[in-house]
């Protein structure tokens, strides 16, 4: 560069440059304000339904995506023409005027690009994923105002988008519904791997297994989960993640979950009050299988499910981790799940420790027999129905063609036993 000096180069094209500025500084609130909205679960999109008004505001123009989509493009389209615009004017004019040789332009030229594609695409878009509930309190209002001035286009807008999907993808056809059997079929002539065959037959068979299995069976007992009375504070955590990776809020009158707040998708924990973070959870009874709680899980879009007894009580409470877990998991028992143990295992010939969680489907599927009717899902609940007490440790006794005997019972819920398989009557 030759000539002038810097500052009067600054004060040639400062207008220019406080343009491109100010037009960074609009796509980056558009880019945020995408990232952010977009982000959010369908949850989320309700809960902006009861906050401040600009929250609200956001929550409506959700409620149609496909045009809050259509004008947040619009306004980066434009921004963009004009800033590159802009920013060829301010070459061209450092060239003609200031003294830039070519090189000097060219590299004016890579940093103006450069700027836009840092500050107003990616560290905004990074800051809406990550402050996605945050922002929602302050892009509404104005986001609102721009959508508006771009509804008197938006039918020719949608129109042409229409049209350049029918044109370019005319041909996209839904697939047909799948039956368990396709899916074997599938999954035996993907691989020649054998231990991947097994890995993914076992996942599909605890797929099917789910529409078998209850929810108390599956479920975390109501021993094993922590709970909590609002006002929730930061410090009741003792700095600890709950076990499930939820914290639940109990009703103010009595322990029912009403409440849960998965802790690992929060980017902003407030020292005070987390139950107003909470979303509600949903209750199915005791004897409903898995795979109904899923399906109300997916359709209900919520991650926790409340277990309940014949009185309305909640005995426990089954995450949709859980029901994952209980899919891909090898071990997919609660044993596993919870206490990190196998839930059968032979320590010498003849013998097993089991722990008390263990069901007693699984327990008739391990050892391939018929179990005496009982009222119970688990061998905890078997041993205290036969003792007709809590069970201490020593205590021995038989049921169908076992003799158990607990080795260790710390707490309830976390019982193990010793089992012997009874000799054959004649």
């Amino acid at each position: 560069m030759t000539g002038n000096t810097v500052v009067d180069v600054i004060l040639d094209v400062w207008p220019n440059l406080l343009a491109m500025t100010a037009l960074i500084g609009w796509s980056a609130f558009f880019s945020a304000s995408e990232a952010a909205l977009f982000s959010l679960r369908p949850r989320d999109w309700r809960a902006l339904k009861k906050g401040n008004r600009s929250q609200r505001t956001a929550g409506r123009l959700l409620d149609d995506p496909e045009r809050l989509l259509t004008a947040i493009l619009f306004w980066n389209l434009v921004i963009n023409v004009v800033y590159f615009s802009t920013a060829s004017i301010t070459g061209l004019q450092l060239e003609r005027e200031a003294g830039f040789g070519e090189t000097d332009a060219v590299v004016f030229t890579f940093l103006a690009l450069l700027m836009i594609i840092l500050f107003s695409e990616m560290v905004p878009k990074s800051i809406g994923m990550v402050s996605a509930r945050r922002l929602t309190r302050l892009v509404g209002l104005p986001l609102g105002a721009a959508v508006r001035v771009v509804d008197p286009l938006m039918p020719v807008l949608q129109t042409t988008n229409l049209l350049s999907r029918r044109l370019l993808w005319p041909r996209f056809h839904p697939e047909q519904y799948l039956e368990v059997a396709d899916l074997e079929r599938a999954i035996k002539l993907s691989t020649t791997d054998a231990q991947l065959l097994e890995q993914e037959q076992t996942v599909l068979q605890n797929i099917v297994a789910l529409s078998d299995m209850r929810a108390d069976e599956t479920m975390r007992p109501r021993l094993q989960f922590r709970s909590f009375t609002p006002p929730v504070l930061l410090r009741d955590l003792e700095g600890q993640l709950p076990p499930s990776g939820y914290l639940l809020v109990t009703d103010s009158d009595n322990d029912a979950v009403v409440g849960a707040i998965r802790l690992g998708e929060l980017s902003d924990v407030p020292e005070s009050h987390l139950e107003r973070l909470a979303e509600s959870v949903i209750y199915v009874p005791w004897f409903h299988t898995v795979a109904n709680v899923l399906q109300q899980m997916m359709t209900r879009d919520r991650q926790v499910a409340a277990v309940v007894n014949e009185f309305g009580e909640t005995i426990g409470i089954l995450t949709f981790e859980d029901i994952l877990d209980t899919i891909f998991l090898l071990d997919p028992t609660r044993s596993a799940r919870l206490l990190n143990r196998q839930a059968i295992h032979e320590v010498e010939p003849g013998i097993w420790n089991v722990t008390g969680t263990t069901s007693l489907r699984r327990l008739a599927r391990y050892f391939h027999t018929h179990l005496p009717v009982s009222k119970s899902v688990t061998l905890t609940g078997v041993t205290q129905e036969v003792l007709e007490r809590l069970p201490v440790m020593g205590d021995e006794f038989e049921w169908g063609s076992f003799q158990f005997r607990v080795l260790d019972s710390p707490e309830p819920g976390l019982m193990t036993l010793e089992l012997r398989r009874l000799p054959m009557k004649e």
